[in-house]
């Protein structure tokens, strides 16, 4: 037969020998890359792929898939440059061999990039060429992937922006407003489509963003809702690090509606959760959330209680912006109480790592707070008179507000 005659000839060819042998050895490597990369070894997962690149194929759909694997591999590793390389290689291919669908993956994978390199204006490119891409094909989850990235690429656009932590949420500039409804328009949009898909897992994912997104838009309201959907699904999931973000920022939201007793009761859900899950950091803000929410409430007494717990944590993880918080919070607390003396020990100490870590604001506020004290003791602080002639400029409108961390 004539089929047969030319399957023999290609035996006999010794090139063909070579290259079915060069076939088979990149395809092992770059599946032990993905087993690798899979079980949770991305380095070494990162070798095997670069050796089935060193290796070659003719087979370019298989060069295109790892090159997709050796880019989301640089990336969980974060070294993006190297994930961005890898990235534009599978684009590239992808076009040059007309896969759309893998034009479609790579140009979202790009995009996923480019977002965490800062590069906005380019990453919304992207994502906007893998959805246009999957609408074309009629791709429904590649299409809500696609939406999610670009509420993504807006959400941190509008962060980026923003300068979140020197504002309130609701008060920043029109062009991080306009970002950030940008972000709240295709969270929604993905999340109309995961919901028709009956993917609840995306559904969630969706919900907690939108809360977030919501949050810094002052919709607090609106948040809430959000965010009570993303601790429902958290919890048919039994995914205890969602249930714990998701009370956290209920617990934020809350304070802004003036529900002060409701954030407290979401805090002390998320010091819960953090205490069973280990997580030394989340127990921290925990303690320091409820210790401002009583400090709201006016129960100094609890206030201290959370303040001093907060500090031990912060100096056990040798975090010294946060034991200078906490000083801070328990100087005003003590105050409060009428505690002079104690109110001036934690103001010194306020003021001693300020100094440490070059903190003006954190050092000059300090000041202030020993000088009052002085005139309330009748104490003799020297301070020096050209600092404090300089503190009527110190911005200090974020002192007094309870601004809170954000959970993603």
């Amino acid at each position: 037969m004539e089929g047969t005659e030319v399957l023999i000839s290609m035996r006999e060819d010794p090139s063909f020998h070579v290259r079915y042998r060069m076939e088979a050895s990149c395809l092992e490597l770059a599946l032990e890359g993905e087993r690798l990369c899979k079980s949770g070894d991305c380095r070494a997962g990162v070798s095997f792929f670069e050796a089935a690149v060193q290796v070659g194929t003719e087979d370019l759909k298989t060069l295109s898939a790892i090159y997709s694997q050796l880019g989301n591999a640089y990336f969980y590793l974060h070294e993006y440059n190297k994930a961005l390389e890898y990235h534009h290689h599978d684009l590239t291919l992808a076009r040059t061999i007309g896969d759309r669908l893998g034009e479609a993956k790579a140009s979202g994978n790009l995009g996923n990039t480019l977002k965490v390199l800062g590069n906005f204006d380019e990453a919304i490119l992207c994502c906007e060429r893998h959805l246009d891409i999957s609408r074309e094909l009629f791709d429904k989850v590649g299409e809500a992937r696609a939406l999610y990235n670009l509420g993504n690429v807006y959400h941190s656009k509008g962060k980026s922006l923003a300068c979140i932590g020197t504002r309130d949420p609701g008060e920043f500039p029109e062009e991080v407003k306009i970002a950030l409804q940008k972000a709240v328009d295709f969270y929604e949009a993905n999340l109309l489509i995961v919901t028709e898909l009956g993917d609840r897992a995306a559904q969630g994912r969706a919900y907690g963003n939108l809360g977030n997104t919501h949050y810094l838009l002052g919709n607090f309201q609106k948040a809430v809702m959000s965010h009570e959907q993303r601790l429902l699904i958290a919890r048919e999931f039994g995914d205890r690090s969602a249930e714990r973000r998701a009370y956290s920022n209920l617990g934020n939201a809350f304070i802004f509606l003036g529900e002060f007793e409701m954030a407290a009761e979401y805090y002390k859900r998320t010091l819960q959760l953090a205490r069973q899950l280990k997580d030394r950091a989340v127990e921290a803000q925990s303690c320091y959330s409820l210790g401002n929410t009583y400090t709201l409430l006016q129960d100094f007494e609890k206030a201290i209680d959370y303040h001093l717990k907060h500090l031990v944590i912060a100096k056990e993880l040798s975090d010294r912006v946060g034991e200078g918080r906490a000083c801070w919070s328990l100087g005003n607390a003590y105050t409060a109480l009428g505690n002079h003396d104690q109110a001036v020990h934690f103001a010194e100490r306020h003021l001693e790592i300020s100094r440490e870590l070059g903190d003006r604001n954190g050092e000059l506020t300090a000041q202030l707070n020993l000088s009052d004290l002085q005139m309330v003791l009748g104490l003799s602080y020297s301070t020096n008179s050209s600092v404090l002639s300089e503190v009527q400029d110190v911005d200090t409108s974020s002192l007094g507000k309870n601004t809170l961390k954000l959970i993603y």
